[in-house]
């Protein structure tokens, strides 16, 4: 029997790992993390967030270049981190893009009283999509709302549809502080998994739907998007699942070292590299997808040593 988190004791997640594992990753360097590349896994490292973001940026810009009438393409997107969105709208305005045949998912949102959150709540993910970027862009140049695919309690099954009609070039995210992308978070310890995780091939059968937070997950948005108030979070969100992953052509993860810290952003990457897949650590899951890109701001990879201040 694996034994329990030291942090959540009726959840699944990466503080239930060997220690010998956990140790490995702890002790890479910003190089060793960038020799993690292999084939199917590729690394990229930028020096300054000015790079960073618009690199971020152009990932939508080329999407939805490439996508026509006929062959329609489109980007899942996330809301953690948001600072790429108003370059994207900056960018197309400005060299006047044509856009229109392009395709948007949003990853998730926030789900209360078995509805997700209206446009007007304050943490709203698909308020923060339009005003951030969509309604930035000119509306002669922009998609027209039905090619913007936010996930609702209700229209689920036909989110999940469109990722068989368009093509998802690539589903863009963060790394949450409990190794999700997305909010596919390590399950609750119950049955029938009391004993150990399920197995990475049970996780991977999960597809877009309406889910429980893990305590860290509702900790991070609190800390990045809600002042600290941890009461003010929803404890449950609809997300986009490892089923619609899969038919992503490319995962690309972006980390500039504001979502998780110095440990999280090798650990993950150490598993890929590696191929070790562990549910408790759902990030993990990539080491079998075919094409994972993460994407590091060098500086924000910091160091793992213990420093007291």
């Amino acid at each position: 029997m694996r034994r329990r988190s030291i942090v959540a004791p009726d959840w699944w997640d990466y503080t239930t790992l060997d220690d010998e594992l956990t140790r490995d990753a702890a002790r890479l360097t910003v190089r060793d993390v960038q020799e993690l590349a292999r084939p199917g896994f590729e690394i990229r490292m930028f020096d300054t967030l000015e790079e960073f973001y618009l690199a971020e940026a152009l990932e939508y810009v080329d999407v939805w270049r490439s996508s026509t009438a006929d062959a329609p393409a489109g980007i899942c997107g996330p809301i953690g981190p948001t600072e790429q969105l108003p370059l994207v709208a900056r960018i197309i305005n400005d060299l006047e893009l044509d856009v229109r045949d392009g395709h948007f998912w949003a990853m998730d949102e926030w789900v209360e009283n078995d509805r997700e959150v209206p446009r007007t709540h304050p943490l709203s993910f698909a308020r923060a999509d339009l005003e951030l970027c969509f309604d930035r862009i000119s509306p002669d140049l922009r998609m027209p709302d039905s090619h913007l695919h936010f996930p609702t309690v209700e229209s689920i099954e036909a989110y999940c549809d469109l990722f068989d009609t368009v093509r998802c070039r690539i589903m863009q995210g963060g790394q949450g502080e409990v190794k999700h992308w997305a909010f596919n978070d390590p399950l609750r310890r119950e049955y029938p998994y009391e004993d150990d995780p399920p197995p990475p091939s049970v996780y991977r059968e999960l597809g877009t739907r309406v889910t429980d937070l893990h305590p860290m997950t509702l900790i991070q948005n609190a800390r990045t998007s809600g002042g600290g108030v941890v009461s003010a979070v929803p404890i449950r969100a609809i997300t986009v699942g490892p089923v619609e992953t899969w038919k992503a052509e490319c995962v690309s993860i972006w980390q500039a070292g504001m979502h998780d810290n110095p440990f999280g952003m090798r650990l993950t990457a150490f598993m890929i590299s590696k191929g070790i897949a562990d549910s408790a650590a759902p990030m993990s899951l990539l080491a079998d997808h075919p094409m994972v890109r993460f994407n590091y701001y060098r500086p924000g990879l910091g160091s793992c040593d213990a420093e007291m201040h």
